[in-house]
C-alpha cells in the first residue's frame, strides 16, 4: 500500500498539480479556508470526496468518533487557529451511520486501553437515546438505535464545542455557526442534525 501512496502522487503530479500550476502556487502563499471540519477518522469519510471541495477550502480535524474533548489539546489548538485567526466563519461537526466509535460504546469487556477513554467524551449521547428508549417502552432494531445515537453524539459534540469560552465570544458576536451533520455512506448524502446560528438582533 505504501508504494501505491507514492504511485499515487507521481500520477498527482503530472495529471492534476503541474497542469494546475497556478492553483498550487497560490496555496503556497495563504490559505482562506471558510470551514472547519471535525469529522471522523473513519477511512471512508474522505472530506474533500463527499463535499466536492478542493485543497484550500476546508481545515480539517479528524478523530475517532467526531469527539469534540475540551482536554484535547491538539482540537484546542486547531480550533483557537481556526476562530482567532483564519476567523473561519462555520464549523461543522460531522458524524456517520456505521461509526466504530459509536459502536464501541457498548463494548463492556475489551483489552483496549485508550479508545475506552476517549469515548467517555460521548458515552453521554448512548445514555441519552437508551434513557428515551426505555421511556417509550418500545423494541428498537439495533442499526437504528445506532443511528440514533450517532446523532446524538452530533449533538452532544455541539455543546462541547460551546464549552470553549471563544467559541461562545464569536457566536455571540455573531462572527460564527456551528452545524451538525450525519454523512450516510449507503446514499452518498450528508443530513443535517442541527445549527447553531447566532440569534438575530
Amino acid at each position: 500500500m505504501i508504494s501505491t501512496l507514492l504511485e499515487g502522487n507521481k500520477r498527482f503530479v503530472s495529471d492534476d498539480f503541474e497542469k494546475e500550476k497556478e492553483f498550487y502556487n497560490a496555496l503556497l502563499k495563504d490559505q482562506r479556508p471558510t470551514v472547519l471540519w471535525i469529522g471522523c477518522s473513519d477511512s471512508r469519510v474522505a472530506v474533500n470526496t463527499i463535499t466536492n471541495t478542493r485543497p484550500g477550502e476546508v481545515f480539517v480535524h479528524r478523530n475517532v468518533g467526531n469527539i469534540v474533548a475540551t482536554n484535547d489539546w491538539n482540537l484546542s489548538a486547531v480550533l483557537e487557529f481556526s476562530i482567532n485567526h483564519l476567523h473561519i466563519p462555520d464549523v461543522v461537526i460531522c458524524g456517520h451511520y456505521g461509526c466504530g466509535g459509536i459502536q464501541a460504546l457498548d463494548e463492556v469487556n475489551t483489552e483496549d486501553k485508550y479508545i475506552p477513554v476517549w469515548l467517555i467524551n460521548a458515552y453521554k449521547a448512548k445514555e441519552r437515546v437508551d434513557e428515551k428508549i426505555h421511556a417509550l417502552h418500545i423494541d428498537i432494531a439495533t442499526e437504528q438505535r445506532m443511528k440514533l445515537i450517532v446523532e446524538e453524539n452530533v449533538r452532544l459534540q455541539l455543546e462541547h464545542l460551546q464549552e470553549y469560552p471563544f467559541v461562545r465570544k464569536s457566536l455571540n458576536d455573531k462572527s460564527l455557526n456551528l452545524h451538525g451533520w450525519v454523512y450516510d455512506m449507503a446514499t452518498g448524502e450528508i443530513r443535517i442534525i442541527r445549527t447553531e446560528r447566532p440569534a438575530k438582533s
